[in-house]
């Protein structure tokens, strides 16, 4: 079967999963968990064309995920704008913020890069809570209004739950196209190596910014809906930690793997609420299980569920 095709037997698949989840998942507190998994999802699906397809790093997406919430919940709360435009707008200002973070500090490998985008991530955690008659501070900012698409009002679980895993669909799809266009043979290239891309002609920077700018941008989608679904957005959310979180989630799902992203969501979004007991040792799991993926199985549970050991692969005619 073309890759082209499986991929779209498996897209099909998770949409029928996805409609017939609800009939299934009748407890409220199971479907917000399945909410907040298709959350993740969408920004680990960007982050992960940024790290698994062009080869980069970033431990910034958490401040991207804030400012496309924070703007929402501003714009939204504070003067009156619609859900709708605001959405698409903080998902136009972050690109921008993107843009203009990204033509610099792209310019920089490694752990700079790493620190770089850390700095960021900084940045806005600092000013989100300092900046207290605006973003309400430490304590957060409520009293933002919930969607409204097209006439309907999106004021449960259940229509929230419609919404967001329609637009993981999207994304997913979007994605795909990507990386099997020319611009998507172009990021697997410098991925491989940025020097030997250049001397194929390929535009390094310009091609790492626009990936960068679109992982934003999945990620400010993400941040804003958060906002509406739970009207009220913290510091805290949106800090280092979700940063680590969702670049844990593409190195467990599968670097490079649209599937990966989205199994790596899957698997570790419910692991707090599973460990519920253990909350404060949480990152300490997350910790222990990178560290397991990283030693067994490196290339992450996607290509871990095809994998061999090594004695029987050399054994294999």
């Amino acid at each position: 079967m073309s890759g082209g095709r499986s991929f779209f037997w498996g897209l099909g698949g998770l949409a029928v999963a996805a409609a017939v989840m609800p009939l299934l998942v009748t407890n409220a507190y199971y479907l917000n968990v399945l909410n907040v998994l298709a959350l993740n999802a969408l920004v680990v699906i960007g982050l992960n064309l940024f790290i698994g397809y062009a080869g980069q790093i970033s431990l910034g997406h958490a401040g991207f995920y804030g400012l496309g919430a924070y703007i929402s919940a501003i714009l939204t709360g504070s003067y009156g704008w619609p859900p709708l435009p605001t959405i698409i707008f903080a998902a136009v200002v972050v690109a921008l913020v993107a843009a203009v973070i990204g033509v610099p500090t792209l310019r920089l490998h490694g752990n700079y890069l790493v620190m770089a985008t850390l700095g960021f991530n900084l940045i806005v955690n600092i000013l989100t809570n300092q900046l207290d008659d605006i973003t309400g501070g430490p304590s957060g900012y409520t009293g933002i209004p919930g969607l409204s698409l097209g006439g309907i009002e999106i004021d449960s679980d259940l229509k929230f739950y419609v919404l967001v895993w329609s637009l993981v669909l999207l994304g997913l799809w979007l994605a795909r196209n990507l990386v099997r266009s020319r611009a998507g043979r172009a990021l697997r290239a410098l991925h491989g190596s940025e020097v030997a891309a250049a001397a194929a002609g390929v535009p390094v920077e310009v091609y790492k910014v626009k990936v960068f700018v679109l992982s934003a941008v999945y990620a400010s989608l993400a941040g804003s809906l958060y906002a509406h679904y739970y009207g009220i957005v913290t510091p805290k959310t949106f800090d280092i930690f979700y940063s680590v979180e969702v670049v844990t989630m593409c190195i467990v799902g599968g670097l490079g793997s649209l599937w990966g992203g989205l199994v790596g969501a899957a698997f570790l979004t419910p692991l707090p609420q599973l460990l519920h007991f253990f909350e404060e040792y949480k990152d300490l799991f997350y910790g222990g299980i990178l560290m397991l993926i990283l030693i067994f199985m490196p290339g992450g549970l996607v290509s871990g569920a095809r994998w061999r050991p090594r004695g029987r692969r050399e054994q294999t005619p």
